[in-house]
């Protein structure tokens, strides 16, 4: 039988990257299933969907701002809009399975597909779920989770723990320590920092390394530190013999195979990832994201002694100090890496579509 899948998800790639992860894997089971992508009309699944080689359908939707703001004024005339072109959408493709990985598109499609029936899967790849999916929590048929706990904002009987799609090619890293050594031109007798502040980057996180460069240097680190496009004028040039900067990292497998130590943001997809690298991780979670979520999924992994973490706000007391301390003993990095990586779950792509395959048969 020919299977027809409509996905959506997206606004960030926190939530664009499962979508397209989890089409991947039901293409490989289903090579004959069609799928369509519904996304927000201006935002960036518009042009990662069909670059990943899906087709997608934009709509006229945004977020609520939480300030007073024109925009929020737009905001019920963009929903009525966006609800009316789903079920359209819907009623035109016909399809057997509706799967949303969050953002402001999912919450009109997924919400007029449970209403027409079409069993409904969606995916929280956070520890504190999003605005959307909550809302959804209760109308879908399968909710996939990443965290334990997540009953507090879903039906029970719903949950599925399968963790967050996570790259293929990080399964095996150990075996790739020679090569990354070699790309990165890096010393072997050193030990190496990683650096991590997503794409765009991170303006606290920057500003620290700058800071803590002469640090580095009196700890015999070197250091491969991934900036940003935001920055990169700002930091291109403050590498020296033991640092490197990069906008970005294309090679994040050799990156993580290199490293002894990282330093790393707190998206849902980023904690994911580093659980499968299973290096001693400290977590800087931003403060300026919805309901604060990165210091919720940093903290689900520090609690668990399988992390450390430091505030923005804290940074300036505490870094020196507890990196000196992760530095000069073997123990707690050995105990931290033993930890994250009880937390990785390797087949978490495949076993939200064997949930999906369960919708298919239900």
């Amino acid at each position: 039988m020919k299977y027809k899948f409509i996905i959506s998800g997206g606004g960030t790639g926190g939530h664009i990257y499962p979508a397209v992860a989890i089409a991947n894997e039901l293409k490989t089971r289903f090579p004959d299933a069609e799928f369509l992508f519904v996304g927000a009309e201006d935002r960036m699944e518009m042009e990662k969907v069909p670059q990943a080689g899906y087709k997608i359908i934009g709509l006229w939707i945004s977020g609520l701002q939480r300030s007073l703001s024109l925009q929020n004024l737009a905001f019920p005339l963009k929903l009525v809009s966006s609800l009316g072109k789903s079920l359209k959408i819907l009623k035109e493709f016909k399809p057997d399975v509706a799967i949303g990985t969050g953002g402001y598109a999912s919450a009109p499609l997924l919400r007029m597909a449970a209403l027409k029936g079409i069993p409904c899967l969606i995916q929280e790849q956070n520890s504190h779920a999003g605005i959307t999916n909550k809302w959804l929590g209760g109308k879908v048929h399968k909710i996939c989770v990443a965290y334990e706990g997540m009953e507090k904002f879903f039906p029970s009987e719903k949950i599925k723990l399968t963790g967050n799609p996570v790259r293929q090619d990080l399964l095996d890293i150990s075996s790739k320590e020679d090569e990354a050594t070699a790309f990165f031109n890096l010393k072997k007798e050193k030990k190496t920092l990683l650096v991590l502040g997503g794409s765009l980057g991170a303006r606290r996180i920057n500003q620290l390394i700058e800071k803590s460069l002469p640090f580095f240097e009196k700890q015999n680190l070197q250091v491969i530190w991934q900036c940003g496009k935001y920055y990169e004028e700002v930091y291109k040039n403050k590498g020296g013999e033991s640092v490197q900067v990069h906008t970005f990292l294309n090679r994040m497998d050799l990156a993580y195979a290199a490293a002894d130590f990282i330093i790393s943001r707190a998206g849902a997809l980023s904690v994911s990832e580093l659980c499968l690298v299973g290096k001693p991780v400290l977590f800087i979670p931003s403060p300026n994201v919805a309901e604060d979520h990165q210091t919720k999924n940093a903290m689900a992994i520090s609690e668990k002694n399988a992390a450390l973490l430091i505030k923005e706000s804290e940074l300036e007391g505490n870094f020196e100090k507890e990196f000196s301390a992760l530095l000069a003993s073997e123990e707690k990095q050995k105990m931290l890496s033993e930890n994250i990586k009880k937390l990785a779950k390797p087949n978490a792509t495949k076993d939200i579509v064997e949930e999906i395959e369960k919708l298919l048969k239900a």
